[in-house]
């Protein structure tokens, strides 16, 4: 899904590939069937924002916001089993890299399983339901991410929005 492709960009390390693609990203966002009409203006939004901003004052703000503050973490385990509880926080990472190695992904990215962008490019590669089901998983965690982010004023807030309300199993018996 078109998406969540587009919101794993957007939450991922700002580069000067990701503000070179922003006319491509706009264009996408007004040609995809399956992004509605709020969520088009939310993504627009964060385009301008984006297109608002040096590369060097969004990779500072990027790090703040998600690298130096951990309740805005992207690293879904750490909101449910925090940096120091290995025990738990190991199995799930194991199981999470298991499940892309079952569709025959492999990651070449430096970042663990559950980093959001990570999480949104695979869900991009399944059908709409499955991703769904998948993302329905994290949806206790998106919604405090998002909180958290929207608390914050972070511009980054609307993107994880989207993907909590997508991340609901009430959206597959619609």
């Amino acid at each position: 899904m078109a998406l969540y492709k587009i919101v794993s960009a957007l939450l991922d390390y700002p580069s000067e590939d990701l503000l070179d693609a922003i006319d491509e990203i706009r264009a996408e966002i007004g040609t995809s069937p399956d992004i509605d009409a709020s969520e088009k203006d939310a993504l627009r939004m964060f385009l301008d924002h984006l297109s608002q901003q040096s590369l060097t004052d969004l990779q500072a703000s990027y790090v703040k916001t998600f690298d130096l503050t951990p309740e805005h973490s992207l690293h879904l385990t750490h909101h449910l089993f925090g940096d120091d509880n290995d025990r738990n926080r190991g199995p799930a990472l194991i199981d999470l890299g298991e499940l892309y190695k079952d569709y025959g992904i492999e990651t070449t990215t430096n970042e663990l399983p559950d980093y959001l962008p990570l999480i949104l490019e695979f869900a991009a590669m399944l059908e709409d339901t499955e991703a769904t089901a998948f993302l329905a998983d994290a949806n206790k965690v998106l919604t405090v991410l998002a909180d958290n982010l929207a608390k914050a004023g972070s511009p980054y807030a609307p993107l994880l929005s989207i993907v909590k309300s997508r991340a609901t199993l009430t959206r597959l018996a619609a």
